[in-house]
């Protein structure tokens, strides 16, 4: 029997997570983690989240903690955030705080309270190459979030169980009805916890720091316009709308410049590119760089054929640029064999 500490955000995977352990005859203890100190609607930190966790691990005879890590999600996830945005990238605050709250200062207060695994209800696996554990991908492809876990530290891999990991949603949600859990119908949360839907990410970015009217130089016709969104609210591939053109060409935003407060807008066949650079690299498998194998540059969206180095990722075959500060990962069949983070570029060069 083993001692296992699992982390209830207060959704039907976590619950289901709990059960599951329990089930298998371990000393379970469940932790929710107070994280974001200001207002919240949406996402693992509001207050009726913490209750629903709470509520759960009396249904299921466990004792529940709580623990109180605004300083280090501060530290960690939102000033980091911040920063990302306001120098013009587009930072995922979730892939942060896995990273360095879930599964590094966690884990390792899992450890110093006696704990042997920390469990987690993340619909995803630990898989193993040559006797090293790697993150797996979950049974359901449409829940898999191994993407998201692409970054966790790799001494904690060891520490870690992914009870769901083998099931689909729909099992998830049978076994909480079965088990009669407060949490078995609710919906999953998809919101960035510490932004409420009331406020909006540009309204906190402005309480936070200078937001700057832009300007969208269209790389068709090489005009200019002025830009209703700020600077730092606008998003590398997302779709543009700069009326007046008259041509039928939808735009999309191809780059942006922090030190000029410059987008550049054109047509959807210059958002491709052949590589990006890359920081922050983690080589999970310790055999070196570069690696090819699948590329996944977002929590569900499609692979492509690439090589990721140390500094540089070179796609196989043009491919869709991926926005400053996003998370990459690569796969070997269903295995994550290493991750970086897309720098801001010094140089761009569009396709004609």
């Amino acid at each position: 029997m083993a001692r296992v500490l699992v982390a209830m955000s207060g959704g039907v995977d976590s619950s289901v997570a709990a059960a599951l352990v329990l089930r298998g005859g371990h000393e379970v203890v469940g932790v929710t983690l107070k994280l974001w100190g200001g207002e919240s609607d949406s996402g693992c930190c509001s207050v009726a989240d913490v209750e629903d966790a709470r509520f759960v691990a009396h249904q299921l005879g466990i004792k529940h903690l709580v623990f109180n890590l605004t300083e280090e999600f501060d530290a960690a996830v939102v000033d980091p955030y911040v920063r990302g945005y306001l120098g013009g990238a587009t930072p995922n605050p979730c892939i942060e705080c896995n990273r360095s709250i879930k599964f590094a200062a966690l884990v390792e207060r899992a450890k110093t309270l006696g704990f042997d695994y920390l469990a987690t209800g993340h619909h995803a696996r630990i898989g193993y190459h040559r006797g090293v554990p790697l993150i797996r991908r979950g049974v359901d492809v449409a829940k898999d979030q191994s993407y998201v876990l692409s970054v966790i530290p790799k001494r904690s891999l060891t520490s870690l169980i992914f009870p769901v990991g083998d099931m689909t949603k729909h099992e998830v949600r049978t076994i909480a009805t079965q088990l009669g859990l407060r949490t078995a119908t609710k919906p999953d949360s998809l919101e960035v916890c510490f932004i409420s839907r009331r406020e909006g990410k540009e309204s906190f970015l402005a309480a936070r720091g200078a937001l700057h009217r832009a300007r969208v130089i269209d790389t068709v016709t090489g005009q200019e316009y002025d830009d209703a969104s700020p600077f730092e609210a606008v998003t590398v591939g997302q779709r543009r709308r700069i009326g007046g053109l008259g041509d039928g060409l939808r735009r999309y935003v191809l780059a942006k410049d922090p030190t000029t407060l410059t987008i550049e807008v054109g047509t959807i066949d210059r958002l491709v590119v052949d590589r990006h650079q890359v920081t922050s690299p983690i080589d999970y498998v310790g055999d070196g760089w570069p690696k090819e194998g699948e590329l996944q540059g977002s929590a569900h969206g499609p692979t492509s054929r690439a090589t990721l180095g140390a500094s540089e990722l070179v796609f196989a075959s043009p491919t869709r640029r991926i926005a400053p500060g996003q998370t990459v990962a690569l796969y070997h069949e269903d295995l994550v064999v290493a991750s970086a983070m897309i720098a801001m570029p010094l140089t761009e060069t569009f396709h004609a």
